[in-house]
């Protein structure tokens, strides 16, 4: 059964190196047209030429510009008093996280007042740099339209402690952490299994990061049933302990909870007495004769047909409680096997809350591993620092996947940069972490694009293996270097660590990230979706 579904969210097997090529390419062009013969004048000598001599036209233009600018500063302020209330600029209350949906689009008003006037202002300075120094007048004006804009700026922070008139103090505060304790946790169940009762793991729909999500879910059937769960066998499906610490969920829970599949053969005979599926439709269990193969092959009985306690759909899962799924899997049978529960709807407040559903003593129960963890901080050390921006861009395969979805999730990359400068405008960061398997045609189009107050954010992938470099030593010691999914969870990690996160709507890759942030309290109030709340502006017709 091939894997690959319009549902699978592991951008990162096909990471293409980025290599700037676009200064190489510019230089040769240049040689070329230098090479023989009278070139065209660019556009850039063709301003030179017209400012130096005096042309009346352009400055007639440059003082229409003035008055255009005056104009729109003080229509501006004259709407933002009058309409805006600025005491309801920041209405978030973190200690209940409930908001006010006409205070939030209020404030989201007045930031992006803020970020016009900041353009404002440096168009102004531009247009004061290049005008007729011998027209005091014009001179003037211009200068008394920067003074107005920074006055009106100024008046906007002022209700909320920024003294100087920083965007920078503003979006420090505006994306601060939000507060998810663990302690206030509403619901958690114990999970204390026995010893002889074991639920074997079936996970087989999407690829890694599906595969997460399920199994973390056959954590909370294996509280709920009182079973030790029992992790799959590489040869049957990924090798979860390269990039998650199994024996760790034992520590956190105070027992053993979680059994690798050798450890299980040598407590149990191995065989699977009831093969129970969650869903029975379209195909029961998710599973195919190959599957069912793999595991003969593992040497495990597998004792009866494949059974579904309830009429169930992949493609619209019911909302289940969690006393449906005692009373449907429950039983003595020493071994069940369970599958597949990724697209399972069970109690999703329940298991959404902070830390998850189960009771433990750590932040999360399925983390990257130690390795991996050290990894990424070395990587954030080495080429980020505290304060960047991680942007999971999935665009492979995705263009189909998200136009089928309304509103598609697939914007081009000019809209795309545009939402990512409002957000980097914000958080006020200095550079991006690119998690994404985009070719260099698209993510090069984006870096080019992605301006803030007249500077180029820089996006940053990870590089290929360098040895003068030692960020990354720790997995090449261990033998762990070339494996696809350590580096897909390396990615992860470094997302997960971020000052801001944002991610690709409809990717299990981003909602793994955004667990991991919960679950960590790294999550910040700027965190989105790209372009949330935004339609692309072009999409193409259905084939």
């Amino acid at each position: 059964m091939d894997r690959n579904s319009s549902d699978e969210d592991e951008d990162h097997r096909n990471l293409i190196p980025h290599h700037d090529t676009r200064e190489n390419e510019l230089h040769s062009a240049t040689n070329r047209e230098n090479g023989g013969g009278r070139s065209p004048r660019s556009t850039f000598q063709i301003e030179e030429a017209s400012s130096r001599s005096g042309n009346p036209r352009k400055i007639s233009l440059n003082k229409r510009y003035v008055i255009a600018a005056v104009s729109l500063t003080l229509l501006l302020g004259f709407f933002l008093f009058s309409f805006t209330d600025t005491r309801t600029f920041f209405p978030l209350n973190l200690s209940t996280f409930k908001l006010d949906p006409l205070s939030v689009q209020a404030k989201e008003s007045e930031l992006r007042a803020l970020y016009l006037l900041k353009q404002q202002q440096l168009a102004l300075v531009s247009l004061l740099n290049h005008s007729n120094s011998s027209n005091a007048i014009e001179s003037n004006v211009v200068e008394s339209a920067i003074s107005l804009s920074k006055q009106i700026e100024e008046a906007l922070l002022s209700p909320h402690g920024t003294g100087n008139s920083s965007l920078s103090v503003l979006g420090s505060d505006r994306c601060k952490k939000v507060d998810q304790s663990l302690s206030e946790r509403r619901r958690t169940i114990g999970w204390k299994p026995r010893e002889d009762k074991f639920l074997f793991a079936i996970c087989l729909s999407g690829q890694m990061s599906n595969h997460l999500i399920c199994l973390e879910k056959h954590m909370f059937f294996a509280a709920l049933l009182n079973r030790v769960l029992v992790i799959p066998s590489p040869k049957f499906d990924y090798q979860y302990d390269r990039v998650i610490d199994v024996d760790r969920i034992n520590t956190c829970l105070g027992r053993t909870v979680v059994v690798s599949f050798d450890q299980f053969k040598e407590k149990k005979k191995a065989r699977i007495d009831r093969f129970i599926c969650y869903f029975s439709s379209p195909q029961p269990c998710y599973v195919d004769d190959e599957h069912v193969g793999k595991l003969k092959g593992l040497g495990v009985l597998i004792g009866g047909k494949l059974e579904s306690p309830w009429s169930e759909d992949i493609k619209k899962p019911s909302k289940r409680g969690f006393e449906e799924v005692v009373e449907k899997f429950k039983g003595d049978d020493g071994v069940i096997a369970i599958g597949d529960v990724f697209y399972a709807d069970l109690e999703r407040e329940w298991v959404m809350q902070p830390g998850g559903p189960i009771k433990h003593k750590c932040k999360t129960l399925i983390e990257p591993s130690r390795l991996i963890v050290l990894t990424a901080q070395r990587f954030i050390q080495t080429f980020l620092g505290k304060n960047f921006i991680a942007l999971h861009l999935r665009r492979h395969g995705f263009l189909k996947f998200c136009n089928a979805k309304s509103p598609s999730c697939f914007y081009p990359i000019p809209q795309a940069a545009d939402c990512i400068s409002r957000i980097v405008e914000r958080a006020n960061a200095p550079v991006i972490y690119l998690s994404t398997d985009a070719a260099e045609s698209e993510t090069g189009l984006l870096q080019s694009l992605v301006v803030v107050d007249g500077k180029v954010i820089p996006l940053v992938k990870r590089p290929p293996r360098n040895s003068a470099e030692k960020w990354d030593s720790l997995l090449y010691r261990h033998g762990i270097e070339d494996d696809s999914q350590v580096d897909a969870m390396l990615d992860k990690t470094i997302c997960a660590m971020s000052s801001v996160f944002i991610g690709a709507s409809g990717s299990t890759f981003t909602e793994d990230i955004l667990r991991l942030r919960k679950d960590w309290g790294t999550s910040s109030m700027c965190d989105e979706y790209l372009c949330r709340g935004e339609e692309p502006n072009f999409i193409a017709e259905d084939e």
